[in-house]
């Protein structure tokens, strides 16, 4: 009788994410924990950490510390990994306040170690947008004082010069709310005058030099002449002299609002008036998918019409505005729960469909547990009114709506089947889903699994312990792949991982199922920015 040689033989495959084989600590609810190597377990944090922001088991500051030593550690023994992590967790992952803590942090301690190459970009590498630049500055000086390290300074200013223009300033510079202003930062890092630098930190013309130096000067001149290439704050100067009375008939013609750099977070200032209609119709057609999508109870609200509103939803559900966006779904749920009118209802369906475009077509039958249990039902972040146990639903849900054949189930003390009908709506699958109480992970997967092809467990991984807890993955013949999607990143896994088909993934967004096929296509997977 064949031993090795069977018609169900698998390929040994690996996956990134590793923990160890038998648990050497404990989850939070007393099951057997498994540690995860240093990576594995900064990975599966950091895309699920929003900085300073606590979790059910674990309190904000706890949280970050735990961050910031998982980076230290990163930082000194493998800098090259975490300069491919942070910039890939910035503008692939979508996250914003880890990567730019964790590329501070990692300078900070590459600086302690006596390492000194490589620093200065990775400062410059996570900071994406125009505001970045100044919290950068911000959590530094706060944490570490005011003695700022040269590369920290260079990077910085590094990204000034990339994304200093007159729209950015116009629109995250010249409000004097912030700690650190544009003029502050320009001060502070000193952008574009280090002739002769080999890192070529020049202006991108003159016109940067122009604006850089009006900035600067602006704090201490108020009536310091614009200078005559910077055509956009020029305008803008001339829009802000006009008489309030006169402005309303501005717009009737919206791009002059547009080339004045006046953006809709502006415009109810400018106009010293109510966002009624005309107002949200001039500034809509400028606005992307994310300011679309978190003001469509104020459309409702100021009276927008249809007409402007089909727009609105033609934008939204586009699925390549979606991909650009790279907004995470739970996102698209909130607005679906938050829109008092049924006008955004397909679109918000549609454009939530499109944020799940990386969730594959499985073949042969699933087996798909999504985590219901009290620790899930904490928020996602103290600005979103959703939480983990949606977003477990909402890619449980879509992972068995685009399988060949699914066993859809929701676990927590107990567990409990949830209806799929083949073509119906992910919102409808979505409104099915309960609170289950806590987490039995390893009795669901025990009285559910039949002879599944796979096993795919939506969960933070905090299984209890006692007679129904105990290893979830090992209730799995061996031979048959669990994949565990983690939406906490807390220190201790509920099973092994990264060997032997069981395999772990983490993130708000779909991307990390897209390694599913890969792994059963017999290939190992490695990190997903050394894929490209």
């Amino acid at each position: 009788m064949a031993k090795f040689n069977r018609s169900r033989m698998r390929t040994a495959t690996s996956s990134p994410v590793t923990a160890e084989a038998v648990a050497s600590g404990r989850t939070h609810e007393g099951a057997p924990g498994h540690v995860r190597d240093t990576k594995s377990e900064l990975f599966l944090l950091a895309v699920t950490n929003m900085v300073g922001e606590g979790t059910f088991y674990e309190k904000a500051g706890d949280r970050d510390d735990r961050y910031r030593a998982l980076v230290h550690q990163a930082a000194v023994t493998d800098g090259d990994w975490l300069a491919g992590f942070l910039p890939w967790l910035r503008t692939q992952a979508g996250m914003r306040s880890a990567p730019i803590v964790g590329a501070l942090e990692a300078v900070r301690a590459r600086l302690d170690a006596g390492l000194h190459g490589g620093n200065r970009q990775l400062v410059s590498s996570v900071l994406a947008r125009a505001d970045e630049p100044g919290e950068a500055l911000a959590y530094w000086t706060a944490t570490y004082g005011r003695a700022i390290p040269k590369p920290v300074k260079r990077g910085i200013g590094d990204a000034v010069l990339r994304l200093g223009t007159e729209f950015n300033y116009v629109k995250w510079g010249s409000s004097e709310a912030r700690g650190f202003t544009f003029a502050d930062i320009l001060n502070l890092t000193h952008p574009g005058d280090r002739k002769g630098s080999s890192q070529g930190n020049r202006f991108q013309g003159p016109w940067q030099h122009d604006l850089f130096g009006y900035v600067v000067k602006r704090p201490y001149q108020a009536d310091a002449p614009i200078p005559e290439s910077l055509g956009t704050l020029t305008r803008r100067s001339a829009l802000l002299s006009m008489p309030v009375d006169e402005r309303r008939r501005v717009l009737e013609d919206p791009q002059v609002l547009r080339r004045a750099g006046i953006t809709w977070e502006a415009l109810a200032g400018w106009l010293q008036g109510p966002m009624d209609a005309a107002a949200w119709e001039a500034m809509i057609p400028s606005m992307g998918v994310f300011a679309l999508v978190r003001n469509l109870r104020n459309f409702d609200q100021a009276g927008v019409s249809d007409e402007v509103a089909a727009q609105v939803a033609a934008k939204i559900s586009n699925p390549e505005v979606v991909a650009r966006s790279r907004m995470f779904p739970f996102r698209f749920l909130a607005a679906y729960k938050a829109a008092p009118s049924l006008r955004w209802s397909y679109a918000l369906e549609k454009a939530l469909n499109h944020s799940l475009a990386n969730v594959p077509a499985l073949r042969g039958r699933s087996l798909i547990l999504v985590d219901r249990s009290g620790s899930m039902f904490g928020r996602i972040s103290d600005k979103s009114g959703l939480n983990r146990a949606d977003s477990a639903a909402i890619f449980g849900a879509a992972l068995a709506m685009r399988a060949q054949d699914a066993d859809l189930v929701e676990f927590g003390t107990g567990h409990r089947r949830v209806r799929v009908r083949r073509g119906e709506s992910l919102l409808t699958v979505l409104k099915r889903f309960t609170s289950m109480g806590g987490t039995e992970t390893a009795e669901a997967v025990r009285a559910n699994f039949r002879a599944h092809d796979r096993v795919v467990i939506v969960t933070d991984e905090q299984a209890w312990g006692g007679y129904h807890g105990g290893d979830p993955t090992a209730q799995v013949p061996p031979d048959v792949p669990v994949y565990t999607w983690n939406l906490a990143g807390y220190k201790h896994g509920h099973g092994p991982s990264g060997t032997g088909n069981r395999h772990t993934f983490g993130g708000l967004n779909d991307a990390a199922f897209g390694l599913i096929p890969l792994l059963e296509a017999r290939q190992s997977a490695t990190w997903p920015w050394l894929t490209a």
